[in-house]
């Protein structure tokens, strides 16, 4: 196991669980709730039976046939001496339900392009003559586009030049791509939780063991947790989104960055810092690139998805040159 988390924890993180009954069934639905949406990530040992019946006000019976149902729905298993563990959930496909007139679609955080887009892109097009006649394949990207990403790394106090960055098809490409070429099976990669679910995805597909460090709308990141997490575990990477995190929206202190920074350093974990939704600030002018993290040892994903459209599927890896190379082969 990778992760734990106390009783007293859990108990937080349920909120207001009992909300039908029978009571067992209802702490069941609460922790599946929690691991469903990465909140509680997978391989993290839940507190013992008697723990938890303390927290929560309840009998031990009533926590054991709550542990018994997330056995049978596959949630958790349990080891005679090592306690329950939640397991790894299956991918599903994103539904979409069909929304009426004058209804707000929550379903995908999809909004439309950037009003400017369209006449880039006729731009563009007017130069297609131009376009075809290269060979048409740049294994890191178009020099211009590395080169003007570069120089917006270079301006917000991150000197970087074209050879540090590679192209992506969008963030969640290079999430992955980092981590087949970061990680092995069985290395641990520190997250936060709740987080990009496909993220999470993407560490456990190169075979990492996902160790979780909470996050909440109201108290930001649990430092001691985190502390705790890198000391013990030893991480290879860790994945954080430092501004306006997916899926609380909180962004990091600068004391708060510089835990994660200093706690990296010492356990020689590799920082990779999603800033897909870093200049998504309505009144935040502080830049994403300052503070402890700024160091051009860390390694940074971005992307248009968020700041101009999706659709475009572009996205980057801003890193050192030796890494650059490795990820784009």
């Amino acid at each position: 196991m990778d992760s734990r988390i106390t009783a007293r924890s859990l108990a937080t993180a349920l909120g207001g669980w009992r909300a039908r009954d029978p009571a067992y069934e209802a702490l069941a639905d609460g922790i599946r709730l929690l691991c469903l949406d990465n909140r509680i990530a997978a391989r993290t040992a839940l507190p013992a039976e008697r723990e938890l019946a303390a927290a929560l006000g309840l009998s031990r019976t009533t926590v054991a046939t709550a542990y018994r149902s997330l056995r049978d729905s596959g949630h958790i298993e349990s080891l005679r001496g090592s306690g329950s563990v939640t397991l790894p959930q299956p991918g599903r496909e994103p539904g979409k339900v069909a929304t009426g007139e004058g209804d707000i679609d929550l379903q995908q955080a999809s909004p439309a392009a950037w009003p400017g887009l369209v006449g880039v892109m006729s731009e563009v097009a007017a130069d297609a003559a131009t376009l075809v006649a290269r060979a048409g394949y740049e294994t890191r990207g178009a020099l211009a586009l590395r080169a003007a990403i570069a120089d917006r790394y270079t301006a917000a106090g991150v000197p970087t030049t074209p050879d540090e960055v590679t192209i992506t098809t969008g963030a969640q490409s290079a999430i992955h791509l980092l981590a087949q070429t970061l990680l092995r099976r069985g290395d641990r990669a520190l997250i936060e939780t709740p987080t990009y679910p496909h993220a999470a995805e993407a560490l456990r597909s190169a075979g990492a063991r996902l160790v979780g460090v909470p996050v909440t709308t109201d108290a930001g990141w649990d430092l001691d947790r985190a502390a705790q997490a890198y000391a013990r575990a030893m991480p290879r990477m860790a994945y954080l989104m430092p501004r306006f995190q997916n899926p609380t929206g909180r962004s990091m202190t600068l004391s708060e960055e510089a835990v994660f920074a200093d706690a990296a350093q010492r356990a020689g974990t590799i920082l990779v810092i999603d800033e897909t939704t870093a200049e998504l600030a309505i009144d935040d002018a502080r830049a994403s690139a300052t503070g402890p993290f700024a160091s051009t040892a860390v390694v940074r994903v971005g992307s248009l998805g968020k700041t101009v459209w999706g659709g475009l599927r572009i996205g980057w890896i801003r890193a050192d040159a030796s890494l650059i190379g490795l990820c784009a082969f």
